[in-house]
Order: structure tokens, then C-alpha cells, then sequence
């Protein structure tokens, strides 16, 4: 397998991020959810850029919502995407662009018979409208934003578009379709895009270890989370092009409710005292997923709502420690969302998750959780126990 990390090297300005929530999706109720929108992020980017500056993130996640974009069949509105190029160029900010977070335009969906070439067009589009304006340096997007969360979401659930029950695979294949020609017309434009894949980081359980049948059925289901990496690097599913190549960075999104049992479908406590032995670290998952693909990875979005984000960021902490001492190349650990979030269902309910609250939603005003900054802070000094200044944007304002 390829060694991105001897090859090509960690591409990212600073080890610890900062996710802008940029879901466009339509929800469980056929409501366009713009988040970008409520968060206030698209007016306010020039504060919020500086914030981040003053704490010293220099890379963020940022997307460029397709329904915002493309409204019209292959014509593309770029203005937004510009404001975010203008502004990260003035405050020194390092973008990894989502083309795709979660979101299409409204006559779309990724059934439909034309969703893999408009897609593929819209990622051509871009590039082509990116280097106009930033010939050099590095291009890092993600095409796709968690493909296996939308295809359950949407192909499973009916909790958004295409709003189907038992259809996961279909959508799935569809969306994989899209990402892979999408990456094709990208590096014809661009060769040196790179790309990182952003997928939920899970772990399911058997709740009866001494269950053979049970336990087997629970490690098949938690395989099924591999599927996206394996189509696009061509080990299933060829037909659709995958290639090694395609697989460059990981991202792995890790939250407080990603394991739970498989029949029953309890979510499995990260901070039982004592510990719950179906609780695998993150430090474990990551290893697991770095020795079946062997390639660089990014915590691509972590948070916990309300009021144990300090503990959840200390965890966090700790076991970026233990990935890096184990000598995986972790590249990076993004905080997402960074500023407060409204509910997808219910926008009138905040999670208050981010390292910014917003609490009072009607002006928008960010206002820095305390405990937050400080974990940040403690994770950061970490860091600059085992890497260079340079790889963490380690600061001496506290």
C-alpha cells in the first residue's frame, strides 16, 4: 500500500481544528435546513475567522452547499465560496473543503439518474473555480461527507432525501458512484487534489460475549463500516472505478454516541465509572482502521453537547496522545462543530457543543465556553511534548 505519510507528508497548518457546521440537507420533515444560514456563519466569517486566529486554529472544515450553489442544472453560484476563499486568505486560514456535506439540490437526489454526472460536474466546477483564485498550495476536499451516516439516514430511516426504508445499500452505491467519477473529473483538472475521506468511526457490540452467533453478527455489522473505503479503493464493487490512489487522508468522525449494541440498540457509555467493557477506546478503532488501510488519519469531527465537553475533550486528548505515541500518523483533530449548532429537526433547539455558544440565537452572538478552552489548551500543551511547534500551532497566548 501507498505510505501518504513518507510520500506527500501532513499537508494540515495546524494539528488541532475547527469544523464549520455547512449541512444544507433537507430534514426529517422535507424542511431545507441551511446551518450556515442559522449559525450566522456566512455574515459573520470575517469575527469568526478572527477568533479562531486568536486561539490559534489554522485549519478548518468548511463546505460549499450544493443547494446553495447549484440551483439551476450545471449553473453554479460561487459567491459564497469566494467570501470564505477572501476571508481565509486574510486571516491566514487553511480550508478543507466539503463539496458535499450533507445536502443536494432540490431536484435531486442520489437515486436519481443524473445525481453522479451533476456531481461530478459540480466538483470539476470547483477546482477549476478555486485555482482561478488560488493557483498554488495545497487543494484538500472531501467530495462526500459521511456516506454511511446518509445512506442509513436517508436510504434507511426516511430522516432525509430520498426518504427510504430498507434502500441503505442502493444509496450507498449511488452516492459511491458519484464520489468516484466526482474525484475523476477533479484530477483531470487537478492532479495534485487530495483527498480525505470522511466517515463515522463506529464500534457494535454483542452484549453477550459467550453468544457466538450473536457476537458474529455483531462484527459483520460493524465491517459494514469499511464498505466506503473498500468501493473506493476498488476492492468491492470495481465496476465504479475505485482506485488505491483515491484513498489519500482519512478522516474519522468520532461522538459520544457512536457505539451501541446491535439488537438492542443502547448506546454504549464512553464515561461509566467503572469503565463499561463494551466501550472501545479511540485510540483502538483508529488502530484498527490505520493497520487495514495504512494510510494517514484525521479525527475529522469530535464534540459532546452540554456539559461534559471538558471531560470528552480530555479524552480526546489523552488518546490522540496514545495514537501518536503507538506511531500512527495522526495529521490532525478537528473540533466539530466549533460554534453552537441548532437541532436538524427541531432548529429551535441549540446543542450547545461547540467551543463558542451561541445562546442567545436571535443576535448570534458567540460567547467562548470557558471549559472548553482550557482542555483545548491542556490538549495543545500535549501535544508539544511529542511534535514539533510547527506541527501543533502550539501559541503562547493562554
Amino acid at each position: 500500500m501507498i505510505d501518504n505519510k513518507s510520500i506527500l507528508g501532513n499537508p494540515f497548518h495546524s494539528f488541532i481544528m475547527g469544523g464549520f457546521e455547512c449541512a444544507d440537507h433537507q430534514n426529517a420533515f422535507g424542511e431545507r435546513i441551511d446551518l450556515i444560514v442559522l449559525t450566522g456563519h456566512d455574515r459573520m466569517i470575517n469575527e469568526d475567522y478572527k477568533q479562531l486566529r486568536e486561539i490559534n486554529i489554522t485549519t478548518v472544515r468548511e463546505g460549499i452547499r450544493w443547494s446553495y450553489v447549484e440551483k439551476e442544472p450545471f449553473a453554479y453560484d460561487w459567491s459564497q465560496v469566494e467570501e470564505i476563499i477572501i476571508h481565509a486568505h486574510k486571516h491566514d486560514i487553511q480550508v478543507i473543503w466539503d463539496i458535499c456535506h450533507f445536502g443536494f439540490p432540490d431536484d435531486l437526489t442520489p437515486l436519481h439518474p443524473m445525481f453522479a454526472r451533476r456531481f461530478a460536474h459540480l466538483c470539476r466546477a470547483f477546482v477549476k473555480k478555486y485555482r482561478s483564485l488560488v493557483p498554488d498550495g495545497a487543494l484538500i476536499i472531501t467530495p462526500i461527507n459521511e456516506v454511511s451516516f446518509l445512506s442509513w439516514l436517508g436510504g434507511e430511516v426516511k430522516g432525509t432525501s430520498p426518504y427510504c426504508i430498507n434502500q441503505g445499500w442502493e444509496v450507498k452505491y449511488m452516492l459511491m458512484k458519484a464520489y468516484i467519477e466526482g474525484i475523476e473529473m477533479m484530477k483531470e483538472m487537478d492532479p495534485s487534489v487530495r483527498i480525505m475521506v470522511t466517515e463515522p468511526l463506529v464500534h457494535i457490540s454483542s452484549t453477550d460475549p459467550y453468544d457466538a452467533d450473536l457476537c458474529f453478527a455483531a462484527q459483520e455489522k460493524h465491517k459494514e463500516q469499511f464498505q466506503v473505503l473498500d468501493i473506493l479503493t476498488g476492492k468491492i464493487c470495481p465496476e465504479l472505478r475505485g482506485k488505491e490512489e483515491y484513498l489519500d487522508i482519512i478522516g474519522v468522525n468520532f461522538y459520544f454516541n457512536n457505539q451501541w449494541t446491535i439488537n438492542e440498540h443502547q448506546f454504549i457509555s464512553w464515561d461509566c465509572d467503572p469503565p463499561d467493557p463494551m466501550w472501545r477506546s479511540l485510540s483502538s478503532l483508529v488502530e484498527e482502521m490505520y493497520l487495514q488501510y495504512e494510510r494517514p488519519i484525521v479525527i475529522s469531527e469530535t464534540s459532546i453537547p452540554e456539559h461534559k465537553r471538558y471531560p470528552w475533550l480530555k479524552m480526546i486528548d489523552k488518546e490522540c496522545i496514545k495514537i501518536i505515541k503507538k506511531g500512527i500518523p495522526l495529521y490532525g483533530c478537528c473540533i466539530y462543530p466549533i460554534i453552537d449548532r441548532p437541532d436538524w429537526d427541531f432548529p429551535e433547539i441549540w446543542h450547545h457543543s461547540g467551543l463558542w455558544d451561541i445562546p442567545e440565537p436571535e443576535n448570534l452572538h458567540r460567547q467562548i465556553h470557558q471549559e472548553s478552552l482550557i482542555a483545548l489548551n491542556e490538549f495543545r500543551f500535549n501535544l508539544s511534548t511529542i511534535l514539533l511547534p510547527e506541527e501543533i500551532a502550539i501559541t503562547d497566548e493562554i
